[in-house]
């Protein structure tokens, strides 16, 4: 006998498949709240027909055969964690790229609410440039098929202990199970960091989280950031989803590497 579907993930099927890999923005008003709000870096995009769908449009216009490849599905039945990959050819000069991110969702039982999510469009822009995409991680071998677990304390616990010490930002303080961004993200990008969680629930061992931390840069951006701003004030978003075993912590992370460094390009244009 076929267990019946969890219906969180069953409408998430229809956001990758019906919406986003058929770019048929139709399917937003049967999967969306009118009040649907998605948060990326400093980004508020609120409101599902005057502003999410056209920046949707925007993007499919951009990438005509993007597509969304799922890596994995966590859900406590009431908050969900989405890790994926987008990849497509843009269409100005038919370079291809390959970029992964992380999105948190809500929904209210009927149709979404919110998205925290973020996206390694740095990773995007250098492939873009060099012309040498990167692969795609492996699909989820059974997304759909994905079962609401409970929330677990522990384990909240202990990454929200990680998160205070700054783990969850610092590449160097994290145990080599987490990965940051597309694998190459290199050293710390800030010093002194205080992170602010907008967002952290866990489903069995998982745990899935949103963070605002501020800063110093210090460097790691190589020519995408510049020396010029080292030591300067600096905020970084990022979005996980890292799972505890045993204590150990271990999973993804995806910062906005791209919006740290166009902040910190804005200082030195206006001091030009």
């Amino acid at each position: 006998m076929t267990a019946r579907p969890d219906p969180f993930v069953a409408l998430m099927r229809r956001y990758v498949n019906d919406y986003t890999n058929r770019h048929d923005v139709s399917v937003c008003a049967e999967i969306m709240e009118p009040g649907y709000v998605l948060r990326m870096g400093p980004h508020e995009v609120a409101g599902r027909d005057d502003a999410y769908i056209p920046a949707a449009q925007r993007q499919f216009e951009q990438y005509p055969g993007l597509c969304l490849t799922v890596h994995s599905i966590v859900t406590d039945g009431r908050k969900l964690a989405l890790r994926f990959s987008e990849h497509g050819r843009r269409a100005r000069d038919g370079q291809v790229a390959v970029w992964t991110g992380i999105g948190l969702y809500r929904w209210n039982g009927r149709r979404l609410e919110t998205n925290f999510v973020e996206q390694d469009y740095l990773s995007r822009r250098r492939q873009l440039s060099s012309g040498n995409p990167s692969p795609v991680d492996p699909p989820a071998p059974a997304p759909w098929d994905t079962e609401a677990e409970p929330a677990n304390p522990t384990a909240e616990s202990l990454v929200r202990h990680w998160i205070a010490s700054g783990g969850a930002v610092q590449p160097q303080d994290s145990p080599a199970a987490v990965r940051f961004d597309d694998g190459a993200a290199g050293p710390a990008l800030l010093t002194d960091v205080t992170s602010r969680i907008d967002e952290l629930f866990s489903a069995g061992e998982h745990v899935a989280f949103r963070i605002t931390a501020t800063g110093a840069y210090a460097g790691g951006l190589g020519p995408d950031g510049g020396e010029a701003a080292l030591g300067t004030p600096a905020t970084l978003h990022l979005v996980g989803l890292v799972s505890v075993e045993g204590g150990r912590i271990g999973g993804w992370i995806v910062r906005d590497r791209l919006g740290l460094a166009r902040g910190l390009a804005q200082p030195a244009a206006a001091g030009s």
